[in-house]
Formats: C-alpha cells, sequence, structure tokens
C-alpha cells in the first residue's frame, strides 16, 4: 500500500464526516461542493497554514511533528485508535519487509496457558489478524482452526469469505464493520508487509461487503465488548469478551470469551467444553 494515498485518503475520510456545527465553526448558506470541512477550515481549527495542510493531505509534508498532528487529530476529533494511526501514516517507521510465508509463533508457555483455560474459549491473533493459537473450547465454539489450511486461519477471511460466520455472529455486520478496522489499524503499523496487501487484495476481489468496508478508512483497536453467537449445537450465546495485548510482543493479543456466571449461556459453554473432553477422551483412548 501507498504511504502517501493511505494518509491522504485517511484525512479526507475524517474531513467528510464533520460538519461546520460540529466543531463551532458557523455555516454559511449555500450547498457545499464537498462533504464536511473544508480544508481551509480544517487548517483554522488545527492552528496551521491552509498550504501547510494541503500539502500534509496530499502526502507531501515532511518531519511533520507530533504537536501538528495532535492538533490535527483534535480539530478532526480523531479516537485514539485514530490518533495512533494518522501518526503511523504521517511518521511511518522504517522496517525491514519481513519475510514471506514465515508465520507468526507463540511460545510454549503461552500455548499451556490457553490450554489450561478449559472452561474459558481463548485464542490468539498476530499480525494482519491471523490465527497462530487457540484452544479447545475455542474451536468448539468458532471452528475448528486446526482443520484449516494455514491461509485460511485469518479473522477477516473468517468473517468475510466462509458462509458459516453470516450464521455464526448475530449482527454480522457490526462485527464485520469491527474486523476492517482492526485490520487497517494493522496496515497502518505495518506498511510493508506483502502478505498483509495479498490479503487486502483477495477479500477485496472476493467481498464486496470488504470494499465497501475499507474504503470507508475506519480505524479502531480490539478491546472488550459482548458478542452475541449463534452455535449450531450450544444455541444462542451471549458472550463478553477481552482483548489483551502481550507486553514483549504487541503483535500478539489473547482474545477470550466469557458468559455471565449462572446465566444460561454459561451453562451452555460449560456443556459445550464437556463435550469436547469426551471426544478428547474416545479419541485418545
Amino acid at each position: 500500500m501507498d504511504q502517501r494515498t493511505e494518509l491522504s485518503e485517511f484525512l479526507r475520510s475524517r474531513r467528510a464526516r464533520l460538519r461546520p456545527q460540529d466543531v463551532g465553526l458557523p455555516e454559511y448558506g449555500g450547498r457545499r461542493r464537498v462533504p464536511g470541512l473544508r480544508r481551509e477550515e480544517l487548517a483554522q481549527l488545527a492552528g496551521v497554514s491552509v498550504a501547510y495542510y494541503i500539502r500534509l493531505e496530499q502526502g507531501r509534508g515532511r518531519n511533520v511533528s507530533s504537536a501538528v498532528l495532535d492538533a490535527i487529530g483534535n480539530a478532526l476529533r480523531l479516537t485514539p485508535a485514530e490518533r495512533d494511526h494518522l501518526t503511523h501514516l504521517a511518521r511511518p517507521v522504517s522496517r525491514r519487509v519481513r519475510p514471506a510465508g514465515r508465520p507468526q509463533r507463540v511460545r510454549p508457555a503461552l500455548q499451556q496457558l490457553i490450554d489450561t483455560m478449559e472452561s474459558v474459549p481463548a485464542y490468539v491473533i498476530g499480525r494482519r489478524l491471523d490465527i497462530i493459537a487457540w484452544n479447545r473450547l475455542a474451536c468448539a465454539l468458532l471452528g475448528d482452526f486446526a482443520a484449516l489450511p494455514p491461509e485460511r486461519r485469518n479473522l477477516a477471511w473468517q468473517v468475510f469469505l466462509d458462509p458459516a460466520a453470516r450464521e455464526l455472529y448475530e449482527d454480522w455486520d457490526a462485527k464485520a464493520a469491527d474486523v476492517v478496522g482492526y485490520l487497517r489499524r494493522d496496515a497502518g503499523r505495518n506498511p510493508d508487509d506483502p502478505d498483509m496487501a495479498s490479503l487486502i487484495g483477495q477479500l477485496s476481489l472476493n467481498s464486496r461487503e470488504f470494499r465497501q468496508l475499507w474504503a470507508a478508512h475506519d480505524v479502531q483497536d480490539k478491546g472488550f465488548g459482548g458478542k452475541v453467537l449463534h452455535h449450531p449445537l450450544a444455541g444462542r450465546l451471549v458472550l463478553a469478551y477481552e482483548t489483551l495485548t502481550l507486553p514483549a510482543d504487541p503483535d500478539q493479543q489473547v482474545i477470550t470469551y466469557h458468559a455471565e456466571p449462572g446465566s444460561r449461556s454459561a451453562e451452555a459453554l460449560r456443556l459445550l467444553a464437556s463435550d469436547q473432553e469426551k471426544i478428547t477422551e474416545r479419541t485418545f483412548s
């Protein structure tokens, strides 16, 4: 991906979602030629010259300072994830291209940890939202990752190209938007990753919904929240999820699901875990 193009399109998309009255500017009569704020209005809010802002939005700004990026972030009312994304686009860190086909791996101790979480579905995502580790209950809940070829062990691939995902997630549209926001953030952090470019190309070619969401340039972090799943065996599950970023490797995150204690969903998870134990016992007996 071309960083200058990404920066230009991101800034334009953030301007387009704001109206003058949203930021305390007068809105004069007459039809506006562009949606949202004009470049001149944003430059005024950020306290920079119009010429300087235009150069930045065109990807021609050099050595842009943190103070200027903060001012533009304030003017655009960016979220923390969007500010981080803006910084990576405007001030990219030079890094070697990672060798293609070289998968990430989790530490054996981390795999052992999630394996001991027998009543909690847990999996690990890496760069590009690749699913790089999981426990038995995660497979029972979300799908058998081990049975998939490596290129399909990817959260974005599952959501957009696996028809089962549309049945699994009650609010598939929200899940899809979240996943694109996560992927956009990761793409900004790893602009030289050829596997990322390949994944985005594949998703764009095969999914109209992905193309539309990707064009919106929305960015977000994976944090915590709730999801409602429709499992073919366990039925409707109301679950909460948590994201734990590994301090020693920020490119890896542990995702866990849990249900409210005593709820019908908690009992369904318990039975699902019990079924997995029985299957394992039969397999190795």
